[in-house]
């Protein structure tokens, strides 16, 4: 295992962090103009609208951001682990960047032109020039060469030492991969077959059922995407951090594997008041959708028994002594740590979403939004800027200083406090029955809408210190890759406990673990999807399907 990320590595992987900065950016300005039109008392210059910004908002940090952070750190994580990539691995790594790159560029441009003020999940019928699709497009094929370059790494070292388990972390990419890869045919098959052609005029129709369940074939194990780069840290980075063991590699690998199983065949929960799927799939879907509470609970398990041992080897006595031992002046574990910690109400949050009766409450009401903005907007992007503490200085020769750490911790109190603020006011006014995705003049004259102001202006308040938050982000980033003082930061990687079970190859069977992925997606879709074309409304027939 190597302990440093060489310099042609760290270029490709700086690369697309750059790009997820620049998203972070423009995509934060955007949700900082959203929370303030919703007040009522702040208007758009024109030409801008607001679902242009909206729709702004939704790509840069749920797309763009994402994807290129998550693909930019798990090269440097298979090159830290694996060994340097190879030219071949390498020179794929930069087609795929720049494939992303132009696509996320052509996209940009579409939205900013007004020409696609569709949000980020562009559902039909709202319909995008056709340059939007072609754009998106783009960008998931470059994830594809990138999704395959990782794979050739990965076969090249299997071979190198046959018979040996892999690194954990290399391993969770692989996964993180694979979810990525099978999870967005669906994406693909929907803007390909049906949206471009659709836009360029060559079918009239489309079936917008078909369409939006291929989309949620996509979304749902989009948010494990997200989430299982934070689950690599939490699980592997953090351990090495705090001085302690990771509690168990196997039961690591069985959680991403459960992940892997059960986060792909689950998007009719996203559906459930739709009609067209009969209520007994959704049930399905539904009962797997809680199966993935399962590799959850492992996780919170694991890492905080990490934290106990730790704390225990250190002196902890009493129930929560181990509490006190945690490294609490260390910004690359505090904060992670509150992003873990904001997961237990977005978790819960979660399950609501998935329950028919529940769901039933919150449907379509900005409660969804709010509960967006605590897994994906805290738990995932405050693990991904404590990634950023020590992978970018590791990459670019720097250290963190005392005051960029201070600096990171009072970051994520800042975040934490205005998610806080804005998520909780989304919760509330959801629960009121305010609706997502609109602005507060299209309400209307609606009685309740009156009882929403007060939610309104917390979600501005808590909106501006998150936007605080991001200019905090800009500084320690530009610091961290530009102007700190030269020197080596290492790439945590935690090992495994001394007394843990050694860890089976069955884990990296992968001809077992796909074969049970495709039939469950089997399974769960088949008999739905063909009803869906049997029983097409008139006019989406034939070719006009797609």
């Amino acid at each position: 295992m190597n302990t440093m990320v060489n310099k042609q590595d760290s270029r490709l992987a700086m690369a697309h962090i750059y790009v997820a900065i620049i998203a972070l950016a423009l995509g934060g300005l955007a949700g900082l103009l959203q929370v303030l039109v919703r007040t009522g008392k702040f208007e758009l210059p024109s030409p801008i609208t607001y679902y242009q910004v909206l729709t702004v908002h939704g790509v840069l940090l749920g797309l763009v951001l994402t994807t290129f952070f998550i693909i930019g750190f798990q090269f440097a994580a298979l090159s830290r682990t694996l060994g340097a990539l190879s030219q071949n691995v390498l020179r794929s790594g930069w087609i795929a960047f720049w494939l992303m790159t132009i696509g996320t560029t052509i996209t940009a441009i579409c939205i900013l032109l007004n020409g696609a003020s569709v949000l980020y999940t562009f559902y039909a019928p709202l319909q995008a020039h056709p340059a939007f699709y072609i754009g998106l497009a783009l960008v998931v094929i470059g994830s594809w060469v990138s999704g395959f370059a990782m794979f050739a790494s990965y076969r090249s070292w299997k071979k190198e030492h046959p018979k040996q388990v892999s690194p954990l972390l290399a391993f969770m990419v692989i996964v993180n991969m694979i979810l990525w890869l099978v999870a967005t045919l669906g994406v693909a098959a929907t803007v390909v077959l049906q949206l471009i052609p659709w836009s360029l005029g060559m079918v009239d129709t489309i079936n917008v059922l078909v369409s939006r369940t291929l989309f949620w074939y996509f979304g749902h194990p989009l948010v494990y995407f997200w989430l299982l780069p934070a689950y690599m840290v939490w699980y592997v980075i953090i351990p090495k951090i705090i001085g302690g063991k990771i509690f168990s590699d196997s039961l690591a690998r069985m959680s991403f594997i459960l992940f892997l199983l059960f986060s792909i065949p689950v998007g009719f929960h996203h559906q459930l008041t739709e009609p067209g799927i009969a209520a007994s799939w959704k049930y399905l879907q539904v009962v797997l959708t809680f199966l993935v509470i399962v590799p959850s609970l492992m996780t919170a398990f694991s890492l905080f028994a990490t934290f106990e041992l730790y704390g225990r080897s250190k002196g902890a006595t009493g129930l929560f002594g181990w509490f006190k031992k945690l490294p609490w002046n260390d910004a690359r574990f505090v904060v992670p740590f509150i992003g873990m910690i904001a997961f237990i109400p977005a978790g819960a949050g979660g399950m609501v979403n998935a329950s028919h009766q529940l769901n039933q409450v919150v449907h379509n009401t900005i409660w969804v939004t709010g509960h967006f903005h605590l897994t994906l907007a805290t738990s995932v992007v405050l693990t991904f800027f404590g990634i950023l503490y020590w992978l970018v200085p590791h990459l670019t020769g720097r250290v963190l200083t005392k005051a960029m750490n201070k600096l990171a911790i009072t970051q994520a109190l800042v975040w934490a406090f205005g998610m806080a603020i804005m998520s909780g006011s989304m919760h509330s006014v959801g629960l009121l029955g305010a609706p997502r995705r609109s602005a507060f003049s299209t309400y209307g004259n609606a009685p309740q809408a009156l009882e929403w102001i007060p939610y309104q202006y917390a979600q501005a308040v808590g909106g501006t210190i998150l936007f605080v938050g991001i200019i905090l982000i800009l500084i320690i980033f530009t610091n961290l890759a530009f102007f700190a003082p030269k020197g080596t930061t290492e790439f945590p990687v935690g090992e495994t406990d001394n007394q843990s079970e050694p860890t089976p190859l069955f884990f990296e069977n992968w001809k077992v673990w796909l074969t049970i992925a495709v039939a469950l997606i089997l399974f769960a879709y088949t008999i739905p999807f063909v009803d869906m074309i049997h029983h097409a409304p008139p006019g989406s027939k034939g070719f006009k399907l797609w």
